[in-house]
């Protein structure tokens, strides 16, 4: 019986999830878009970047590395010290989008990742609507 491989395994894995990862900081560190967001998080981004990267490792099914090392991922308590509203889930789908076309993510890998990020983006969401 044939496994269908997992999104990690389709994205290419530990390297170029990395990348991904790699490049959306650098978008979010860089992207005067993105400024509201980057406020939000520490001067060094390497923290920030090693727990994305685990926690995406998991979510794409493969290595559960942020269970492993820090336990339960709980994303929505875990933001929950940050005003997240629609700008900031606009903010943070900007770098992503960008972070997946710089790497050539193929499709339908593409949009079926940006959609389910789009979801994952949008649970964060703490703020009412203005």
């Amino acid at each position: 019986m044939n496994k269908s491989p997992t999104p990690y395994e389709l994205l290419g894995g530990e390297d170029v999830l990395r990348k991904l990862v790699k490049r959306f900081y650098e978008i979010m560190d860089t992207l005067p878009e993105a400024q509201g967001i980057r406020a939000m998080h520490p001067q060094n981004l390497q923290t920030s970047e090693d727990k994305l990267f685990m926690f995406l490792s998991g979510w794409l099914g493969g290595p559960n590395l942020f269970v492993e090392k820090i336990g339960h991922p709980k994303m929505r308590a875990r933001h929950m010290p940050f005003k997240i509203g629609k700008s900031e889930r606009d903010q943070w789908m900007i770098c992503m989008v960008n972070a997946v076309e710089d790497l050539k993510v193929a499709e339908p890998l593409r949009s079926d990742l940006l959609h389910a990020l789009l979801n994952l983006a949008d649970h964060m969401r703490n703020q009412p609507e203005q």
